[in-house]
């Protein structure tokens, strides 16, 4: 399976003096994809399935790396919920979007519910796949398989070879034919230059007990068979939220977008639509 050609990539700078990488495509109402962690991880890996389709349907795509990942800077810090939210928000104001859908996947579900709860008002919808921050990061440690592997070899050790890359990887996914050579060359071409502090020193809080303070509609996609987010988190959302809807897939991991295109591409954009 060839990946999507990725398009011309920008950057723009932080205030903070971080540099942001970020790719755009297509015009309309702004929805900004937030991706998840994960060693080599950007914002196109996790959404080149998905892009062509949201721009084709009338929506501007904006898809930025998060600090510390793809190929934004990677500064020595603390990774906190605050830092993140704080990034995506200046984000948007300097490419002037005052409002704007969220999708975020994982670490980018958590930081999508955390700006939706800091300025309602810039959120339109949320969109969330298996999301993260709906337990206390360290059960996310102690009892899923897929954190356990991913942290368990230090960014930046020679043991971390494309090898052991992939095997982290395809606990991701449910079918590992979505995990291939391509894949893994590029994810480790950005690994090599991803500092250990983006998972040592990340905190991310358990915002359950918020859920019901979110004010905009929010569609949730889970698979059953995550190792990396446990699917209690669909559960939490259908019912904590005040507007909710979650589609659970049986045959699912990590990625419903990545590796169920078609309906996830589709559900969204109704979603967008209708809500």
């Amino acid at each position: 399976m060839n990946l999507p050609v990725k398009p011309d990539g920008q950057y723009l700078t932080l205030n903070s003096g971080i540099k942001l990488h970020y790719t755009t495509l297509g015009d309309g109402f702004p929805v900004v994809f937030l991706q998840g962690s994960g060693p080599g991880a950007s914002g196109w890996l996790n959404f080149r399935h998905n892009a062509a389709f949201f721009a084709g349907s009338g929506y501007q795509v904006m898809i930025p790396d998060l600090p510390g990942f793809g190929d934004s800077d990677k500064p020595e810090r603390d990774y906190t919920l605050e830092f993140f939210v704080d990034v995506v928000l200046e984000f948007a104001d300097k490419l002037d979007l005052p409002q704007f859908a969220l999708v975020g996947n994982s670490l980018g579900g958590a930081v999508s519910i955390g700006l939706a709860l800091a300025q309602p008002e810039r959120v339109s919808h949320l969109i969330l796949m298996g999301c993260g921050a709906l337990e206390d990061q360290s059960y996310y440690f102690q009892h899923m398989e897929g954190i356990r592997a991913m942290t368990k070899v230090p960014l930046g050790s020679p043991e971390f070879t494309p090898t052991r890359l992939k095997d982290v990887l395809k606990l991701i996914v449910f079918d590992p034919r979505h995990i291939t050579d391509e894949l893994i060359e590029e994810r480790f071409r950005i690994l090599k230059t991803q500092t250990p502090s983006v998972f040592t020193r990340m905190r991310i809080p358990n915002l359950t007990e918020r859920l019901g303070d979110i004010r905009c509609p929010v569609l949730g996609f889970w698979g059953a068979k995550d190792r990396f987010c446990p699917v209690s988190g669909a559960e939490k959302l259908a019912t904590a939220c005040h507007n909710a809807q979650v589609i659970t897939l049986s045959q699912g991991g990590h990625w419903v977008m990545i590796e169920y295109p078609d309906l996830f591409n589709r559900r969204c954009v109704e979603f967008l639509q209708s809500a």
